[in-house]
């Protein structure tokens, strides 16, 4: 007869198809289940972040549900950090584990259900009579509003009788929102009007365009206004048309690229968050500028926004088309006004800088020439983030992956690795990452190893410091000793699990990654690159931050 843990396996199975974990005492029920049913894969990390981790970075390249699991107790206060991440960043998670008993805790035992609740994550627990009801209850209020949710197996209930699987209803996926009533009317009409009088319209999309799949509608929106683009971090690649992208804004973006979106006189953002990073502490936009906020959260969420439509941004992009067609507007000849190609460039750097090492922007540029053109980035957090935003374009939004950067957290990189590999599996995976979160990460980087194999490499910015804390502290006066980290052999780390290792110590060295990428993915092995930078070059987004707190 199917037990609880069973009954959890069949209905989860019908809404993903992997699942990220560690096993332990708590879940060890729920995954022989999933094993013994079949439909779903399974893939093994090291540390219960990692699951979570990997669970993230999988539904950030796929767009599909994500799901982990961890045991009890111990394994379960393991995710917290990852948990914290996927909440912070909206991403649609399901965390199997398991908890106390009922008949209440052990000495071992601690809050769960207050510990997720801490970090904004509800949980929901399952009983011998409704385990398959709870479970879609649960994935229905993930996918609904866009974070991870707890699904709770008490110990003494994982294996009790439960009957036949039932059939469970199937969740209900929300509908785009949609711009109503007579305000929304107003204020996209306005907006309309703006764009066609403007003489520098400059339009930006963040991940939520992505999700909505406005970028038909915004390149659509793009041609018929004349304006020059840009994308968020994480927005990189929404419109189609590439001539008059300006790449992405704020502190990874372009100096030329950011002069002139300062010059627009009339932006539309659409689903961008416009955290401080986006906005360059404010000085992305000159005063003077109209700034309208296209997104579906409640209110604007940046005081320089004058304007606020809420609506998903395809549904908005598409009757803004609409009003502009209703008012014969005619497109404002600014972006063919602008050489983009001069505004993108990027300062090339000097090979070794003058303490000898390499020069990061000098790495960033040769590893950008040399990486397969079909890749997905993955970065952890760090001062490193900087160069392989700059340097390593990529072709949309689920090719930059960044886990980590919502919750301001490092060493979650080489599980990131793991998820993404198993949502493309046609594409080279690279991972970028200092030698602090690499450090921290090292419990899966056996499952980067493990699972991208061939198509996976990692670029380890070595600098032997928490950089950023250098940069921001150091710089300050403050004691530098607890920001030093002794120099590490990544390379040798990596062959100790099946990497090719190579120290990077100039522009030459890094030819091994030309011979690499000019393998086929299954005659190579996963390559590690240990980069021994300087940590006397800092990143601009770097400097506006030290510019801010200074």
């Amino acid at each position: 007869m199917p037990s609880v843990s069973a009954h959890v396996a069949a209905a989860l199975a019908q809404h993903v198809d992997q699942v990220f974990g560690v096993m332990g005492n708590g879940n060890a029920h729920f995954l022989d289940a999933l094993e013994r049913d079949g439909a779903v894969a399974y893939s093994a990390m090291r540390h219960e972040a990692g699951a979570v981790v990997a669970a993230d970075a999988y539904h950030r390249a796929s767009g599909r549900l994500a799901a982990a699991t961890a045991t009890y107790g111990a394994g379960f206060t393991n995710t917290l950090t990852a948990l914290a991440e996927a909440r912070q960043a909206h991403i649609p998670l399901v965390l199997v584990v398991g908890d106390e008993p009922t008949s209440g805790p052990r000495p071992w035992g601690v809050d769960q259900i207050a510990l997720a609740s801490a970090v904004g994550a509800r949980t929901y627990t399952v009983g011998r009579t409704d385990a398959a009801a709870t479970t879609v209850i649960a994935v229905e209020h993930a996918l609904t509003y866009r974070v991870p949710t707890v699904l709770a197996i008490p110990y003494d209930v994982a294996t009790r009788e439960a009957g036949p699987v039932p059939a469970a209803p199937a969740p209900v996926a929300p509908a785009p929102l949609a711009p109503a009533g007579p305000f929304a009317a107003r204020a996209i009409a306005d907006a309309a009007r703006a764009l066609a009088a403007a003489e520098r319209p400059f339009l930006l999309a963040g991940r939520g365009a992505w999700i909505s799949g406005a970028g038909a509608a915004l390149g659509g929106l793009a041609d018929a206004t004349g304006a020059l683009t840009a994308g968020t971090a994480l927005g990189r690649g929404v419109f189609p048309d590439t001539r008059f992208d300006l790449g992405v804004t704020g502190g990874f973006g372009a100096e030329g690229a950011m002069e002139a979106v300062r010059r627009a006189d009339v932006a539309v953002l659409f689903g961008a968050s416009l955290n401080q990073f986006t906005m360059r502490f404010g000085d992305l936009f000159a005063p003077g500028t109209r700034i309208i906020q296209v997104d579906v959260s409640p209110a604007a969420t940046h005081p320089q926004v004058g304007a606020f439509v809420r609506g998903d941004a395809r549904l908005v992009a598409e009757a803004l088309l609409d009003e502009l067609r209703a008012l014969g507007a005619e497109p404002s000849g600014w972006r063919e006004s602008v050489d983009v190609g001069a505004l993108t460039a990027r300062p090339a750097g000097s090979g070794l800088a003058a303490d000898g090492r390499l020069d990061p922007r000098s790495a960033a540029a040769r590893i950008g020439e040399l990486l397969p053109a079909d890749r997905v980035v993955v970065s952890d957090g760090g001062h490193f983030i900087g160069w392989a935003n700059m340097y390593w374009p990529v072709a949309s939004p689920d090719r930059m992956i960044m886990v980590g950067t919502a919750y301001q957290s490092i060493g979650l990189g080489f599980p990131s690795v793991a998820g993404a590999a198993l949502a493309h599996p046609e594409s080279t995976v690279v991972l970028t990452t200092g030698d602090g979160g690499g450090l921290m990460a090292l419990a899966d980087l056996e499952s980067a190893v493990r699972v991208a194999g061939g198509r996976g490499l990692a670029v380890v910015w070595n600098d032997a410091a928490y950089g950023a804390e250098v940069n921001l502290y150091g710089l300050k006066g403050l004691a530098q000793g607890p920001m030093r980290i002794p120099e590490v052999d990544f390379a040798a780390l990596g062959r100790a699990v099946g990497a090719q290792g190579v120290v990077v110590r100039t522009l030459a060295d890094l030819e091994v990654l030309a011979e690499w990428a000019a393998r086929p993915a299954g005659e190579r092995p996963f390559l590690m690159l240990d980069l021994r930078i300087s940590g006397a070059v800092i990143a601009p987004y770097q400097k506006e931050i030290i510019r801010v707190n200074s």
